[in-house]
């Protein structure tokens, strides 16, 4: 018998626990982001790539693609409504729905994020 004590293997539930908990960290960095000029944003759209790859072939993966995804869209789009905005508010119209559309996608992804449910 040997005296050293081997811890087992984590399981993979709480495997999935933490990755939970960093997809809603990032859902959280999205909701803050809306109020604090995007900057919030950035660091949830770093943390989403860096854990997309941890979450491959799991429900998680659907969700920091989504994150990912919901990013770069709204960034997209407050680009194009700044580039607008000389065109008689147009401009102002664009970021609205670039908000808007943001704001969607970041509650329904933590919305079934609470429920352990893939974003589809």
């Amino acid at each position: 018998m040997s005296d050293a004590h081997v811890s087992p293997a984590p399981a993979p539930a709480a495997a999935g626990s933490d990755t939970r908990a960093m997809v809603l960290v990032v859902y959280g960095l999205y909701l803050f982001a809306l109020l604090s000029c995007g900057v919030a944003g950035i660091a949830g759209v770093i943390i989403a790539y860096l854990k997309r790859s941890e979450s491959l072939g799991t429900l998680w993966e659907s969700h920091f693609d989504n994150q990912i995804n919901a990013f770069w869209g709204w960034f997209a789009l407050v680009i194009a409504g700044v580039v607008m905005i000389p065109l008689l508010g147009f401009g102002l119209i664009v970021i609205g729905v670039a908000f808007a559309w943001f704001l969607y996608r970041t509650i329904r992804g933590f919305l079934l994020a609470l429920e352990s449910k893939a974003y589809a």
